[in-house]
């Protein structure tokens, strides 16, 4: 298996996670010393330990399952450094009753530690309307 099919599979071990809400699987990717850039607050988060938290938040703001697909994937690797990036969509009803129906913007930057890929930097985002400063959840990719 190629570097590049390794990382794949650890995009295709988060779908599988998210849509789990099995926060086990998703905390051990990343480093301790991770650096988060999250759609949600805060703007931005270091280390796992608060990967964890924010996770569990996020998990337990959805009545039932987290609709989360990947579309558009692009992965580069060399030795032990690689990126993945690609739209996601998540969906589902939040526990307030209000439907969440939008796409993001990811990027995961990897290093190979000790054999097993694990993230070092977690990027995501939606765009912004220039004019009101105001997020443009309701896009769909082209």
């Amino acid at each position: 298996m190629t570097a590049a099919d390794e990382l794949r599979a650890l995009v295709e071990e988060r779908v599988r996670a998210v849509r789990e809400k099995d926060g086990t699987t998703l905390i051990a990717r990343p480093t301790e010393d991770v650096v988060t850039f999250d759609v949600l607050p805060p703007l931005s988060s270091r280390g796992s330990h608060a990967t964890a938290g924010h996770l569990q938040q996020w998990f337990d703001g959805y009545r039932g399952r987290i609709d989360y697909t990947v579309r558009d994937l692009q992965v580069h690797a060399q030795s032990d450094l690689g990126f993945c990036s690609f739209l996601y969509h998540v969906g589902g009803t939040l526990t307030t009753g209000e439907a969440v129906n939008m796409w993001v913007r990811a990027t995961l930057c990897c290093r190979r530690i000790d054999g097993r890929w694990r993230i070092v930097h977690d990027h995501e985002s939606v765009p912004f309307d220039p004019a009101t400063g105001r997020a443009l959840t309701g896009l769909e990719p082209q």
